[in-house]
């Protein structure tokens, strides 16, 4: 992740052939932008069963509330019995996410074909 932090993360959306959905998150995942993107991914959580990718290789920067944008969107998906995977292809957020406890909280895979297959466990956070 960049030193970078003057962008806000945008979002698209994509239905795929498996069914999953899967958001693309860009810039930073920061105050200015979990606001829109908390709205949106509620949206996204709010039917039974969701099955959410959040494809994190473009987001250059993650604060303490990116971290609750992920924890929220991640206990809606737990809570409707849904699936929430991460795609992190570099160290950056699963280096984040040992340092803050949540290593074992979310799948995160290194490439989205990974994490639509949702069977390379050496991606997993460990």
């Amino acid at each position: 992740m960049a030193d970078n932090h003057t962008r806000s993360a945008t979002y698209r959306t994509t239905r795929t052939a498996g069914g999953a959905t899967v958001v693309t998150l860009h810039g930073d995942l920061d105050l200015l932008a979990v606001p829109a993107l908390s709205a949106a991914l509620d949206d996204l959580t709010s039917g039974a069963e969701p099955d959410l990718v959040l494809d994190l290789s473009p987001v250059s920067f993650i604060d303490c509330s990116g971290l609750g944008l992920l924890c929220r969107a991640r206990n809606r998906v737990r809570h409707r019995t849904g699936r929430l995977r991460l795609v992190a292809p570099d160290d950056d957020v699963p280096l984040l996410l040992r340092r803050t406890g949540l290593a074992d909280a979310f799948e995160l895979y290194p490439g989205l074909p990974e994490a639509l297959a949702g069977t390379d466990t050496s991606g997993a956070v460990a």
